[in-house]
């Protein structure tokens, strides 16, 4: 087969470059991740793979491991094993639950990053935004997708202040997850050789939606709670799906917790952070200083209460995330300082 003809055939499965590595070794790509090793598609069948004996290694930082949506080079063998991980275009990651510092890869090489949210008791402006941010720097494109329509009678007021709230330019789509039409709607980032991932709470809807992109009902759906409209996880690992538009889908379980990794620009805020640099002192902790500006957006309805308090917490929880991370590096470089991400401005009254 000529390297024109495994291009192609890698494309089903997302592939965007125009040359193969050298060598002879098998490329396949990581649709999903189980205790017992890994499954992997090579863009005409799937099979089974261990990971070679150096992706076991104790202290080893599991992004250097293979995730779902990498793409691979595998050893021949009964089973084969993946040998190499090649270079990730994009990641979308967050930070693991617990004390300690480490980085969860949630999917890799994708165009795309689907965060859909119910119009139910789900609907959180605030997560949303948390979402975003956690994609400003994975390279991929976020899209918000609001779901169940029919359960708020206010539906328009609410997609019209979310508009005004997100960035110019962010795709904002209302959509029925069980109607074809919705399929229909989210084909154009799902064509041959795009990936994406979809996000959400448990009960959002991803599961069904995914059927109905999939034209099959392949993935387990379930109702939600009454009260909080949040469903269990009926999805229970990351997996890499290929769907008749051509395209391919990682399906997640939904995540309770969204931890910044400390390296996020939140450029989601950046209209905040302008009104910042008007404050009459640089170090202004808009508060009761005088000629604070943020105070003053406050005040005529510019900013509203809601969104400066989640600028606040993600700024906050970055700059400790962002504290943790420049401990861990220290530790590993023998206590030599390196530049933190994002530094505070320097004391002194503007000019």
């Amino acid at each position: 087969m000529t390297d024109v003809q495994n291009i192609e055939r890698l494309r089903r499965i997302g592939w965007r470059g125009e040359h193969l590595p050298s060598g002879d070794l098998r490329l396949a790509r990581v649709v999903a991740q189980h205790r017992t090793g890994y499954e992997l598609h090579d863009g005409e069948q799937a099979f089974s793979a261990q990971p070679a004996g150096h992706f076991l290694k104790r202290g080893l930082d599991p992004s250097e491991r293979p995730a779902v949506g990498d793409f691979v080079e595998v050893e021949a063998g009964k089973p084969p094993h993946i040998v190499r991980v090649l270079p990730r275009r994009t990641v979308l990651s967050r930070a693991a639950a617990g004390e300690r510092y480490e980085r969860q890869l949630i999917a890799a090489n994708i165009d795309y990053v689907l965060v859909l949210t119910g119009l139910d008791g789900d609907f959180n402006p605030a997560r949303i935004e948390r979402y975003l941010s956690l994609t400003e720097d994975s390279g991929a494109q976020p899209v918000v997708l609001l779901s169940k329509l029919d359960t708020r009678d206010d539906a328009e007021e609410l997609l019209a202040a979310l508009r005004a709230r997100l960035p110019d330019g962010t795709p904002i789509h209302a959509i029925n997850g069980k109607e074809a039409a919705s399929a229909e709607l989210l084909t154009k980032y799902l064509q041959l050789g795009d990936s994406a991932v979809l996000v959400g709470s448990s009960g959002a809807g991803k599961s069904t939606l995914t059927n109905t992109l999939l034209g099959v009902d392949k993935m387990a759906t379930n109702t939600v709670r009454l009260h909080d409209s949040r469903g269990r996880h009926t999805t229970t690992h990351r997996a890499l799906l290929q769907l008749p538009s051509g395209g391919c889908l990682i399906d997640t379980p939904g995540m309770r917790e969204l931890k910044l990794t400390g390296e996020e620009n939140l450029d989601l805020f950046a209209d905040i952070e302008a009104l910042a640099e008007q404050c009459r002192f640089a170090d202004c902790g808009h508060g009761s200083e005088p000629g604070c500006a943020v105070q003053a957006a406050l005040d005529s309805g510019e900013l509203t209460p809601e969104r400066w308090r989640n600028y606040l917490k993600l700024r906050d929880e970055r700059e400790d995330q962002a504290a943790t991370l420049e401990a861990r590096l220290r530790r590993q470089r023998g206590g030599r300082p390196i530049d933190r991400p994002h530094s505070p401005r320097g004391k002194r009254e503007r000019e």
